[in-house]
């Protein structure tokens, strides 16, 4: 999972996120006609941009490596 941080504000928890995605997913519809979407499988993800909630798009958000997303998450938890 991406975690991001906003430059500007240090926000880490609201983002606007803007992505294109091409997915391939088994449909199975009942006798009478409802739709269940089963098995999606991802198959091509591009992230157009992020923007931060707080303070705008300032185009300053990080994309989290592993280690800050774990430290982000548990200062967040004990705090």
């Amino acid at each position: 999972m991406t975690r991001y941080r906003c430059r500007v504000c240090g926000n880490l928890t609201r983002f606007d996120v803007t992505e294109s995605r091409r997915t391939r997913a088994f449909h199975h519809y009942s006798v009478g006609g409802v739709l269940q979407i089963e098995d999606t499988e991802v198959l091509d993800e591009v992230i157009e941009s992020v923007v931060c909630r707080w303070c705008g798009p300032s185009a300053d958000v990080d994309v989290l490596s592993a280690e800050e997303a774990a430290a982000a998450t548990g200062a967040e938890s004990t705090g």
